[in-house]
């Protein structure tokens, strides 16, 4: 692993100074980038100077070149933007962060390359950390979501975790760049969950997928219901136009779990006005995923 190289990919849109925050955050790391590519989608809040800034600063800095690539709003694609990015990048393992999902400790990278020493490890996802100003219901979630506990599937797993055996994130991830190319990369055009659709490719081509709780990002939001419904509305759609590529792998309890688990945790704190909060943003969740999955299907019908 010492020898192979590794490069780090974080898509922008208008991130503000937290795309520094994030370039040094990776510069620290106990396991230094080869190469970072900052990919933006036209941001009009001066990023391209910031990094820019930041390239001539690290000009020559023997350890990690920095590159920025930038392409117009109207070209961004959850697929096709991160697959033109890993192409044009050089790295044997390629890692992707969000502009906002911050590695928790020098560690991070060490740490979420360590699974790749199992030659059958295909991709690996971070731990979400909620940040500080998370709401208590949105703590819970990524509790649920990202536990203190690593673990590895492979394609026996299916029939057990049902569509969950896919669960992965673009938010902290890494992927083998062989392995990435071989099932021929991202879905694309595509406006969520790329990783997930992935994930199924790798498994079902015989390879595993691993998620490595020590590898930990701070990252979280606190979204409207309005935006829950956006997002699920785009999830369902997404899922469902993608039912083949899942191979109609079945949806388990794990959406009933993760509620009866949050509303558990917020009677036990007596945050009883947030538990009020979560029953809207559950069924914000579910009338998106359900308006999602119904336009996919009238569009399939046509």
């Amino acid at each position: 692993m010492s020898q192979a190289v590794v490069s780090v990919i974080i898509p922008t849109l208008n991130p503000g100074e937290q795309i520094i925050t994030s370039l040094e955050r990776c510069l620290e790391q106990t396991r230094r980038p080869d190469e970072i590519i900052v990919v933006d989608s036209a941001s009009n809040d001066g990023t391209a100077e910031r990094v820019q800034r930041f390239i001539d600063k690290h000009a020559k800095d023997p350890t990690t070149t920095i590159r920025f690539i930038p392409i117009q709003r109207q070209d961004f694609d959850h697929g096709a933007t991160r697959d033109m990015a890993l192409r044009e990048s050089k790295g044997d393992f390629v890692l992707f962060l969000t502009q906002d999902a911050l590695p928790a400790d020098a560690h991070y990278i060490e740490n979420i390359l360590k699974p790749f020493a199992d030659e059958h490890i295909a991709m690996v996802s971070g731990r979400q950390i909620p940040r500080p100003d998370a709401r208590p219901s949105e703590r819970l979630v990524r509790q649920f979501n990202y536990p203190a506990q690593s673990h590895v599937r492979s394609a026996k797993d299916i029939p057990a975790y049902g569509i969950k055996a896919f669960f992965a994130t673009d938010v902290c991830s890494a992927y083998r760049r062989s392995a990435y190319l071989e099932v021929g990369g991202f879905e694309h055009p595509i406006t969520t969950n790329e990783d997930m659709f992935i994930a199924a490719a790798f498994l079902y081509a015989g390879y595993s997928i691993a998620y490595d709780a020590d590898a930990q990002v701070i990252h979280s939001h606190n979204f409207t219901w309005k935006q829950q419904y956006k997002r699920n509305y785009a999830m369902g759609r997404e899922i469902t136009k993608h039912q083949s590529l899942l191979r109609n792998a079945k949806v388990a309890g794990e959406g009933a779990s993760l509620v009866k688990n949050v509303m558990s945790g917020l009677i036990k704190q007596h945050a009883f006005g947030e538990l009020f909060w979560f029953v809207g943003d559950c069924a914000a969740r579910l009338l998106g995923n359900r308006a999602g999955t119904a336009a996919a299907k009238r569009e399939s019908a046509r």
